[in-house]
């Protein structure tokens, strides 16, 4: 296992990718956080047991 469980590697990231819903067109402001990143941080808190 990994020291950094939570980094999402591409392999990974290809399979996951194609199951989150796009982001709208006409969004109302810019994306805030690529997906990836942000999935990263869900990651790091459940394996860090953080709050």
């Amino acid at each position: 296992m990994s020291t950094r469980p939570w980094i999402v590697d591409d392999d990974l990231w290809m399979l996951i990718e194609p199951l989150l819903p796009p982001w709208p067109e006409k969004s109302p402001g810019p994306r805030p956080v690529d997906d990836r990143l942000c999935l990263q941080g869900i990651l790091y808190v459940l394996c860090k047991d953080i709050a």
